[in-house]
């Protein structure tokens, strides 16, 4: 039991963070957070001892985070105004940082879902390639390529382009 509460309980704020880029919804995200430790304690028998416990319940999150996106989507998102939390409805604060981290916010969730989940995993969550591949259940070349995908795609928005634009004569050069 010891062994388990000292594995988990560091991952929590990095749990919440990535959940919260995955959701863009607090109350969501808290609730994949609380679904998948409810999930990894329940089920901490199940895991491999010689794997990584960090990937494995990084791996848990994002297989909850597909499933309820999934559900969301043949459901609806429904929530009635008078259930609504009051911090939801607040005002988004004025200061320039703020500003910036919420472009930066909407630039990422501009990314496509399998681009946005490798560059949130390998640039905020810092797992190497081999564990964002293990999370996402993926070949490490389709993480690499999906992550450079992911930070041109980003720097285009960030720049205020839609697309790059190519231009008419590239340079070439010769490999020997």
């Amino acid at each position: 039991m010891n062994d388990m509460l000292r594995l988990i309980e560091p991952l929590i704020p990095s749990l919440r963070r990535y959940a919260r880029a995955l959701a863009k919804d607090r109350a969501v995200a808290d609730d994949l957070v609380q679904d998948c430790l409810e999930r990894a304690v329940s089920r901490w028998h199940q895991r491999r001892l010689d794997g990584d416990a960090r990937t494995w319940i990084f791996t848990i999150l994002h297989n909850l985070a597909i499933s309820r996106f999934r559900q969301t989507a043949f459901r609806g998102n429904h929530l009635p105004l008078d259930d609504a939390d009051d911090s939801a409805l607040g005002q988004p604060a004025s200061q320039e940082d703020q500003l910036t981290y919420s472009e930066v916010l909407d630039k990422v969730s501009q990314l496509p879902e399998e681009q946005r989940g490798v560059l949130l995993l390998v640039a905020v969550e810092d797992l190497s390639y081999a564990e964002a591949a293990r999370v996402l259940d993926i070949p490490i070349g389709t993480v690499m390529s999906r992550l450079s995908r992911a930070r041109e795609r980003l720097l285009t928005l960030m720049e205020g382009g839609g697309e790059r634009v190519v231009p008419l004569n590239p340079q070439l050069r010769r490999v020997k």
